[in-house]
């Protein structure tokens, strides 16, 4: 069976302004000629796309599955004409990466410069998303690599263990527990916490861990970023968890104080996720194999966390200029 893009596409636009005669005018189509688009791609499939109501259409079970191959084979026809006009420029590729912010703040910088050193042809565009976010873009096509913490919620990624990341608990200087080296999660309950935005792992994993203590998580400020974190811990507006090396870095510039998370899950894995394929674009494979290149055991951490997670591999290890 074949499909053309022109109804493919319509199929979207309708779904998207759930209205055909809107989608029909967005995909710049007669109204006729796309019902008679929409009725020939339904007898085709033998299943109605779209229920047909008075104030417009509603996708049905089938129209949403078909609308959600759409988007991702959308994704991979931009990424592909992106790729083939950048070799006319002299790129020899494009490199889509999306990760979590702690992987990008602890983590990702020193290797995407490295890898970028080693292959000046290759283009890398980098993008700040929740791991449940990286782990949609991948899947999607949106997204060449992902990285992120556990669990792992799409079941259409090879994830590779990347790195082992910690969390720490930032208190302003002079607060009651900035004398201790280091905190259990039930002592920071007693005060509003400073964080992450809703769907952050950093976040989520502080709000699970409270309810099953059978206690509230005082949010008092969320915020998109680690530096505006710190820069209300400082001015004490409450406590925050966030990476440890973030917060080792910020108590040389801010007036706060970074105390151990005295909790087993205060460690955690950063996975490397791409999407499950036979054969991986080149670019892509050649970017693993210089993060990962080397298998070893999943840790216990993230065995527990994911049990599908496959073919774990460990970072090179290579000394770099200071």
């Amino acid at each position: 069976m074949r499909f053309d893009l022109t109804t493919l596409n319509l199929v979207l636009a309708i779904a998207e302004t759930r209205s055909i005669t809107r989608g029909a005018a967005r995909e710049h189509l007669a109204l006729a000629a796309a019902s008679k688009r929409l009725s020939d791609l339904e007898i085709r499939l033998g299943v109605a796309l779209f229920d047909r109501r008075a104030r417009g259409v509603d996708l049905t079970e089938a129209g949403r599955a078909l609308v959600r191959h759409i988007r991702s084979l959308n994704a991979s026809l931009h990424a592909l004409e992106s790729e083939v006009v950048e070799f006319s420029r002299g790129i020899k590729g494009h490199l889509r990466i999306a990760a979590n912010a702690s992987a990008i703040a602890e983590c990702l910088p020193a290797d995407l410069a490295a890898f970028s050193q080693a292959h000046p042809g290759i283009r890398i565009s980098l993008e700040d998303l929740t791991s449940a976010e990286v782990q949609a873009a991948v899947a999607e096509g949106r997204a060449d690599v992902g990285f992120f913490v556990p669990p792992q919620h799409e079941g259409r990624l090879s994830c590779r263990h990347y790195r082992d990341g910690e969390l720490a608990v930032l208190v302003p200087q002079g607060h009651v527990l900035a004398r201790r080296e280091g905190v259990p999660f039930d002592a920071l309950l007693d005060f509003d916490i400073v964080g992450l935005h809703l769907g952050a792992a950093v976040h989520e994993q502080m709000r699970e861990r409270a309810q099953a203590l059978g206690r509230t998580l005082n949010v008092r400020v969320q915020v998109r970023g680690f530096d505006a974190i710190a820069q209300l811990v400082e001015a004490g507006l409450g406590v925050a968890v966030l990476p440890k090396g973030v917060a080792q870095r910020f108590a040389r510039i801010f007036a706060v104080q970074p105390l151990g998370l005295d909790e087993d899950w205060a460690r955690r894995p950063y996975l490397l996720a791409v999407r499950t394929q036979e054969v991986l674009p080149a670019v892509v494979q050649r970017f693993v194999e210089a993060l990962c290149p080397v298998p070893v055991a999943v840790p216990p951490s993230a065995a527990a966390s994911d049990p599908s997670v496959v073919a774990p591999v460990a970072r090179q290890s290579q000394p770099r200029k200071r």
